[in-house]
């Protein structure tokens, strides 16, 4: 399982780089805008600030498909593993090494491979969903 934890740490830490950086970019909008409202005591109309801050604002498209994109996502991690463990199975059946490293290095190779094989096929067959689901709804 070694396999995992590094892209796991990795993800952790760029995950919270870039949390840190968004806070302290949204804290400093926020002040921006305080300060432009102290210099109007009269409220600035909604429609102008949404003009000038709509590149920054992040925008979504009307139907979120991120309970799918993870869905697929997670079934095909798990079966990846499953089919990492058939592999690994089968190579414990057969007599392939006698080396104890060497046959775990094979285990963590079949499960890697598996995991990511399967955790992008799925990635790519929620793609197509959406695809074919944005075509379907522009027509």
């Amino acid at each position: 399982m070694n396999f995992i934890v590094t892209p796991l740490v990795v993800g952790l830490v760029f995950y919270f780089t870039y949390m840190l950086f968004e806070l302290f970019v949204r804290k400093r909008e926020r002040l921006f805008l305080l300060e432009k409202m102290g210099q109007n005591l009269i409220p600035p109309d909604p429609s102008i600030l949404k003009n000038q801050f709509s590149s920054l604002l992040p925008t979504f498209p009307k139907k979120s498909f991120t309970g799918l994109r993870l869905g697929c996502l997670l079934l095909g991690l798990g079966l990846g593993l499953f089919v990492g463990l058939f592999i690994c199975i089968d190579l414990s059946n057969s007599e392939l090494s006698e080396n104890h490293r060497e046959r775990e290095m094979f285990f963590s190779v079949a499960y890697g491979s598996s995991v990511l094989f399967f955790g992008g096929l799925g990635l790519i067959i929620s793609y197509l969903i959406e695809s074919k689901s944005t075509k379907k709804d522009e027509k």
